[in-house]
């Protein structure tokens, strides 16, 4: 039995999109997925602490920001956004110490130029400081360390 060719190629063509198809949209379906979660996460995260340094002479300007479910969002003045999940002991430090921590109210900005404003956000409440009260002392350092350890991009 002899087949055309008009009919054979068509045939060749439905068996590769038979083959193809459902790779492609199961990848299609798992990337549409994947930015589903990765928005939907950042849509309903809720911020535990955020610490900004801003000032100085040097014009800094770091944002630490960490969420309810232990990861968090580091920024500087200059690099990229970077967003990492802190580790379990970072994340029990740093839950530790905000138990003990106190805002307070806003202290004035001081005269002069060469200051850093230390602002932190806590449970619906946000005060700066110029000089750092003993309760912010931890808070403050282990942010410090979780945007050096964790601030640069891999």
């Amino acid at each position: 039995m002899r087949m055309s060719r008009t009919v054979l190629l068509p045939l060749a063509a439905l068996s590769v999109l038979a083959v193809t198809a459902p790779a492609e949209a199961a990848t299609a379906h798992r990337d549409t997925a994947h930015r589903d979660t990765a928005h939907t996460d950042t849509a309903h995260r809720k911020l535990l602490v955020e610490l900004r340094e801003e000032g100085g002479f040097a014009g800094l300007r770091n944002r630490v920001a960490v969420y309810t479910d232990g990861c968090a969002v580091l920024s500087r003045r200059t690099g990229p956004t970077v967003r990492k999940c802190l580790t379990a002991a970072e994340w029990r430090g740093l839950r530790g110490s905000l138990k003990h921590l106190r805002l307070g109210r806003s202290q004035a900005r001081p005269p002069g130029a060469d200051f850093i404003a230390y602002r932190l956000a806590y449970k619906g409440h946000r005060a700066t400081r110029y000089s750092l009260p003993q309760t912010w002392r931890p808070v403050v350092s282990r942010l410090e360390k979780v945007l050096v350890k964790h601030g640069t991009p891999n």
